[in-house]
């Protein structure tokens, strides 16, 4: 998300005439997007914007911390110049123009302009379907920063989609906090929207259906994902639209009924298991990755290992396993923190080796398969060879010493003659 508001954010200052530096060192405008999901990450940001103001840049800071912060974010950073929360990102052109600072802008209202502005050249592209978020898991700081949840219209959706395809855009991927909750707050779609022909009465799945109907859109995924979101018509979309890719990141926290319920998470174990086996029993390599967190307030070891029986039973091909830290106004933090440092940090060890195992598992029942491959570019670790992704969002290499077998956008079969835990190799067939 905070990728696709960078993106918006260069698009609408470019379109007032501004022209993208090279780097740090020649910029005289920088912005820095900031997280505040975790304290660690509110802190390389706030942190870094002091790095940028000591060198004498014209600074902004831009993203959740600054909502979390408000006023005392100039405490933080005197000699800052602008402080934009994200739902303001759109008034940032303005604010730059102006010249006035310093300035902070906390609009809940002012990122519809942002929303749409794209930066033009690659194949792939995000597109946020729902803003803010209503859940209000014990520990999450997102409702606070980011706001009420809010789903866009799908007429505007579509329209952004179909301009991305005109422009060579392949894959998009749908944003949204729990993006499968498009269309239940407000009503996304209206007489002006087109019904849906495959009779679809969800409004998701329709928005999948519709922007399957785009000419030259390849790929649609979406991200992030609640169980309670996998219904019947979101299998028939995976089964009726092949653009639609086998892979959703459906975060499960924890696999404890107990500390599941003090998390505000809003489904059992065995609710969670249920969904995972509906996508598996519909395509048994169909790719499945989570969110986990350890060392949540008063997480025993025996509430830890049904997290690690959980995630065995589930078969994730992918873990991403944060240990727990407080956020200031959260439910949880009134809470003691009292796992030690060093146990969360020993949980989250025996986590990821088990991920590492069980990844490798996984992707070893697909050598000798072959993968349809969206070609991204040269490999970031070895020029000599080519990558990708496959429609479950996994790495795929293969070499191509001669770089002209393939070009960035282009789908090309791999046939899959190694695995490791995150990584699939292989040779053009």
């Amino acid at each position: 998300m905070n990728v696709r508001d960078s993106e918006a954010v260069e698009s609408m200052l470019v379109a007032a005439g501004h022209e993208k530096a090279a780097g740090e060192e020649d910029a005289e405008l920088v912005i820095v997007n900031s997280c505040t999901v975790r304290q660690k990450a509110e802190e390389k940001a706030v942190g870094k914007a002091g790095n940028l103001i000591a060198a004498k840049k014209i600074t902004g800071l831009m993203g959740c911390a600054v909502k979390r912060l408000g006023e005392d974010v100039f405490k933080k950073l005197p000699k800052l110049d602008f402080a934009v929360g994200p739902r303001a990102i759109g008034l940032i052109p303005k604010i730059v123009a102006d010249g006035r600072f310093p300035r902070l802008e906390l609009g809940e209202d002012m990122m519809s302009e942002a929303l749409a502005a794209h930066v033009n050249g690659g194949f792939q592209a995000f597109v946020t379907v729902l803003v803010g978020c209503d859940n209000r898991c014990s520990y999450c700081i997102v409702p606070d920063v980011r706001g009420h949840e809010y789903s866009r219209p799908a007429r505007e959706i579509v329209a952004e989609v179909r301009a991305l395809a005109s422009h060579g855009v392949r894959e998009v991927c749908l944003l949204g906090q729990s993006v499968l909750r498009y269309g239940k707050r407000n009503t996304a779609w209206d007489e002006r929207d087109a019904p849906s022909p495959g009779g679809y009465t969800e409004a998701f799945p329709r928005l999948l259906e519709a922007i399957s109907a785009i000419p030259g859109i390849a790929r649609i995924r979406f991200t992030s994902a609640h169980p309670k979101g996998c219904t019947d018509e979101l299998l028939r979309a995976y089964r009726e639209f092949p653009q639609v890719c086998r892979h959703l990141h459906l975060p499960v926290q924890s696999g404890s009924d107990r500390v599941l319920a003090e998390m505000g998470r809003h489904y059992t174990r065995e609710e969670y298991l249920a969904a995972v086996r509906k996508l598996r029993d519909f395509d048994p390599e169909f790719a499945i990755t989570t969110d986990v967190i350890v060392g949540y307030p008063g997480e025993s070891e025996a509430d830890f290992e049904e997290t690690r029986s959980l995630m065995e039973e589930a078969g994730f091909d992918n873990s991403f396993v944060f240990k727990y830290s407080p956020r200031p106004g959260t439910r949880s933090a009134a809470l003691p923190d009292d796992v030690p440092t060093a146990e969360k940090e020993r949980r989250d060890q025996v986590l990821l080796a088990d991920q590492e195992r069980r990844g490798q598992l996984r992707n070893d029942a697909l050598v000798g398969t072959v993968r349809v491959v969206l070609v991204e570019g040269p490999s970031k670790r070895n020029k000599s060879r080519w990558s990708g992704r496959d429609s479950g969002n996994r790495i795929v290499v293969w070499d191509d010493p001669s770089g002209v077998s393939a070009k960035a956008g282009d789908m090309v079969r791999v046939a899959i003659t190694e695995a490791h835990p995150q990584i699939l190799i292989g040779k053009i067939c």
